[in-house]
């Protein structure tokens, strides 16, 4: 440095030390800088506050979307909830932890019971599944609360899907974009367009992990029903294998006074009779059942149905010989769900089908139609090609009540269609499945 030094003074007085020393002492200066630059690491994060925000994976951490209160049934929440994720995934944000609804209200706002998503499901399990794919945040990430950009969804039928992921990729750029937050204003999540692929969404429900208390519970319902078999096989086997738990079948019975009403009404608005299944219906195609899939009777069969919605005393009459039909209260297990509100108790049934050794549900059910889309991704998992997912002998079966089985009278076979470019058949049902 002192030999620069003396060069530079030699320049500015006009004499000339060493001109060719001075020389190659500016040029390896210049090189040093350079290689400074390249390779030193940049200023700690403490100078800049977005750098301890960065990236993971591409999804952005310091900016965030925000989206109404999600509502209605607890499957509807979820459908709302994995597209809220997706728009954010589309935006490049971090989807800022939503509130979930734990009563079944939806039109009367006020009578809303609000929960947190991460009292019913598991935050930190949900970022560590899908990490890398969506991110939830919580409100205390935020630098600054009151600037926040507000994005009014369209609605009508002018409102096209085009014109709403034009909105989304405009508001993904300047100067929209520099907001930290940006707020979606009007209806719930699951009214939006849809942009998303099946496996899209499938991705998003895998992260969904209940949290521990709530899957206890569930713990204890499968655990009554397997030892209700156990009992059965024992008094009615006595052979070793009477010490495994029996097979159950689970079956969303869709015969309540809400549902009875709205299947109806979707029947005549699209011209079908494969909507609507009698309590008669459903118990003889369930019985069919022994024609197709092979296990043994007895076997215990579990109703999910909501009890408070349900005008009928009679589900458990009338069932064929060898199926043994428990609901929450012969079970013994309606304490468990009466201590929680309507989504908890969902949630816990959801489980309990889930688990099922054979599922047996209703195509136009969002309900149903989830738990299938889960058992078909566990098909999936487990390796099994979809030439394989509609043979007899595969694991976690489901079936279709509404729709009759091309070989007999009992359910169609039912696994959902993974390709699919939209989740609208599973929003809204169908009647054509798989299978």
């Amino acid at each position: 440095m002192e030999l620069l030094f003396n060069c530079k003074l030699s320049n500015f007085f006009g004499t000339t030390l060493n001109s060719i020393t001075c020389k190659c002492m500016l040029f390896l200066l210049v090189t040093v800088l350079i290689l400074r630059a390249l390779l030193l690491p940049p200023l700690p994060a403490a100078f800049d506050r977005s750098l301890s925000l960065s990236s993971e994976s591409g999804i952005r951490q310091d900016k965030f979307l925000e989206v109404p209160q999600i509502v209605w049934g607890l499957n509807n929440q979820k459908i709302a909830f994995a597209r809220a994720c997706l728009t954010a995934r589309l935006m490049n944000r971090t989807l800022l932890m939503p509130s979930l609804s734990a009563s079944l209200f939806y039109k009367e706002v006020d009578l809303l019971q609000p929960i947190s998503f991460d009292k019913v499901f598991q935050f930190d399990k949900f970022n560590s599944l899908c990490s890398g794919f969506v991110k939830l945040g919580r409100y205390s990430d935020l630098l600054n609360r009151t600037e926040v950009l507000e994005m009014q969804k369209g609605s009508g039928r002018k409102w096209t899907m085009e014109r709403d992921l034009d909105q989304l990729r405009q508001y993904s750029r300047d100067p929209f974009d520099q907001y930290e937050v940006i707020r979606i204003v009007g209806k719930n999540p699951f009214l939006w367009h849809d942009h998303w692929s099946v496996k899209d969404y499938a991705s998003v429900f895998e992260c969904l992990v209940l949290v521990d208390e709530f899957s206890r519970e569930a713990d204890r319902v499968v655990s009554q029903i397997r030892t209700i078999g156990r009992s059965v096989r024992g008094e009615n086997d006595k052979s070793s294998i009477s010490l495994q738990p029996l097979p159950y079948v689970a079956v969303h019975m869709r015969i309540e006074i809400d549902w009875m009403i709205h299947c109806k009404k979707v029947e005549q608005r699209l011209n079908t009779n494969q909507i609507c299944s009698s309590k008669k219906e459903i118990m003889e195609r369930v019985g069919n059942l022994r024609n197709t899939v092979d296990f043994t009777t007895p076997v215990v069969v579990y109703l999910a149905v909501a009890d408070k919605l349900l005008n009928d005393s009679s589900i458990l009459e009338g069932w064929e010989e060898g199926f043994l039909p428990y609901e929450k209260k012969k079970l013994g297990v309606e304490g468990i769900y009466s201590k929680y509100p309507y989504l908890i108790q969902s949630a816990i049934d959801y489980e309990v089908c889930l688990r099922a050794d054979v599922f047996v549900g209703n195509s136009f059910s969002t309900f149903s139609s989830l738990i299938v889309l889960e058992r078909t991704q566990k098909m999936i998992r487990m390796g099994v090609s979809s030439s394989d997912m509609c043979k007899n002998d595969v694991r976690w079966p489901s079936y279709a009540y509404n729709i009759a089985g091309e070989d007999s009278n009992g359910p169609m076979r039912w696994v959902s269609n993974m390709s699919d470019s939209s989740l609208h058949a599973i929003s809204y049902g169908t009647n054509h499945i798989s299978c």
